[in-house]
């Protein structure tokens, strides 16, 4: 019997540790709130359990069982709550709701003072005692199994609908709540005579585990503040019982002075991670704007430069009249001009999707060799036009890799096409390797400008250009190398880029997974 008491000692005090942090760090959150509620009635589940497994009178051991069961009737609606306000469906599912608090004070009325819930305790197989369903529980369990499923649905539901790290926060506590859910629920066997023993009931502790990691990794609830008002009150604390022990008038004096010392720089410290924090939400809130903004910027400036690209094509191709070899010149080069917008209003979306978390991605099984050829000899008319030689080698092996076509041919041509760009005499490179077993290494060396050392760590950033770059090539927008970045990120890789500094030349690496 130790091993279950143990377990329920770990899930007490994980929920309670867990459900006052989170309840403390925004008491005005109502999603805090009634995850707090929902931990501590797991708590309450656990303790009463505790005492349950050790009591040796019938009497005694029936009254525990009937306490814990007071925590189990509410664990449900409190989570289901607890969802609905996290995903915002709270208002939805006010019906629902008001049913399960009014079915849990019933069940919890029903459990105290009636043999309907719990008919009495009998032994079934190691344990002394063990609770006898009424027909009120039979009730109870439709709904324990209900609600949970409805706030999985919730969650599910959500989670299709919202992007980037909130995908990830409803993720983590979907499976942290159905683990610990499958495993607490492993007790209502023996209810109905199922020789299986409660052994998942280490996994109601799961839950705590994993919402912390989210807590902690992927911003579930705010921690900072909460931390800062935690060393605040220990700190105090121990000032505090310093005191006590003194001997003179001018121990406690000083002392005291300390203490009082401590409270008020304790307190400035307190608002000012509170201010840092409120910064930082309107940070985010300019950012989310400015993404948006740029969103449908984007998509309103792309319709009429793709009519604009239409009418061009039509007017060199002399749909509407003969042209001039004077006119053929001006409208190649407003088509280029035109071409060069539509980039960067692409740019502009991509960079706006990657920051949104919604980018798309077609996997499938590429030729590395092929990709890398196909772009570099679609580059040497601009190489040509500079002067420039442009190499390209690449291994006798084949080189498969799981790619997405389009948007690592973009990598490969944005950055031949920047060393082109900023090289005004010599060479490029395009080199292809497998300098390891499963991997394969595209690298594209120039002898350009250069790269200068403080500019090496801002290099991968949006809206970011080199100095030198800038004098060379005006119309950059800075947001190549950052797309280039998510673009191979996705596909598992690594992109980099090393220079011996300005006038020495650059080379970018890109570093990909083959598949066999």
């Amino acid at each position: 019997m130790f091993i279950y008491q143990l377990t329920a000692l770990i899930n007490a005090a994980t929920s309670i540790l867990l459900g006052i942090f989170v309840y403390f760090q925004d008491r005005k959150s109502t999603p805090n709130r009634y995850f707090s509620l929902f931990a501590f009635s797991v708590a309450f589940w656990s303790i009463a359990y505790i005492f349950w497994q050790q009591e040796q009178d019938r009497q005694s051991a029936l009254w525990f069982i009937r306490i814990a069961m007071i925590g189990a009737i509410f664990i449900p609606v409190f989570y289901f709550h607890f969802v609905a306000s996290l995903v915002k469906l709270a208002d939805k599912t006010k019906v629902f709701l008001i049913f399960g608090y009014i079915s849990a004070i019933l069940f919890a009325f029903s459990d105290l003072f009636t043999p309907y819930f719990i008919q009495g305790v009998s032994p079934k197989l190691s344990f002394l005692f063990w609770p006898e369903p009424g027909p009120a529980f039979h009730v109870f369990l439709l709904m324990f199994f209900g609600y949970a499923v409805a706030s999985w649905y919730l969650l599910l539901y959500s989670w299709k609908k919202v992007e980037g790290i909130r995908k990830d926060q409803i993720l983590y506590v979907f499976w942290g709540t159905f683990i610990g859910f499958l495993g607490g629920s492993t007790n209502y066997f023996l209810w109905y005579d199922i020789p299986i023993p409660p052994a998942g009931n280490w996994a109601v502790a799961v839950y705590v585990a994993m919402i912390a990691y989210a807590i902690v990794t992927k911003k579930l609830f705010d921690v900072k503040v909460v931390l800062t008002e935690i060393l605040v009150g220990v700190i105090a604390l121990l000032l505090l019982a310093n005191i006590f022990p003194s001997q003179a008038p001018f121990e406690y004096l000083w002392k005291g002075a300390l203490f009082a010392a401590f409270l008020f720089a304790g307190y400035l410290l307190i608002k000012s991670v509170l201010r840092e924090v409120e910064q930082r939400e309107k940070l985010e809130e300019l950012s989310k704007a400015k993404s948006e903004f740029m969103s449908i910027a984007s998509h309103q400036l792309r319709t009429p430069l793709s009519i604009v690209k239409g009418y061009l094509s039509l007017m060199r191709e002399g749909s509407f009249g003969k042209t001039t070899e004077k006119q053929q010149e001006v409208l190649g080069k407003v088509y280029a001009t035109n071409d060069e917008m539509m980039n960067m209003v692409n740019d502009l979306l991509n960079v706006t999707r990657a920051e949104e978390g919604r980018l798309q991605y077609s996997f499938e099984k590429t030729d590395l060799k092929e990709l890398v050829q196909t772009i570099t000899k679609g580059l040497e008319v601009s190489a040509r036009k500079k002067n420039l030689e442009l190499r390209c080698s690449v291994p006798q092996d084949l080189v498969f890799i799981n790619a997405d076509k389009d948007k690592l041919g973009q990598v490969v041509s944005n950055l031949i096409d920047n060393a082109i760009k900023y090289t005004e005499q010599g060479a490029i490179e395009v080199q292809l390797t497998t300098p390891k077993p499963g991997t394969s290494l595209i690298a594209v060396k120039d002898t350009g400008l250069g790269i200068r050392k403080e500019e090496m760590p801002q290099l991968f950033e949006s809206f970011t250009r080199g100095k030198a770059g800038t004098k060379l090539w005006t119309k950059g927008s800075g947001m190549g190398l950052y797309i280039a970045k998510q673009f191979v990120s996705a596909h598992k890789g690594k992109i980099w880029a090393e220079s011996e500094g300005e006038g020495k030349g650059s080379a970018f690496f890109v570093e990909l997974p083959l598949i066999f």
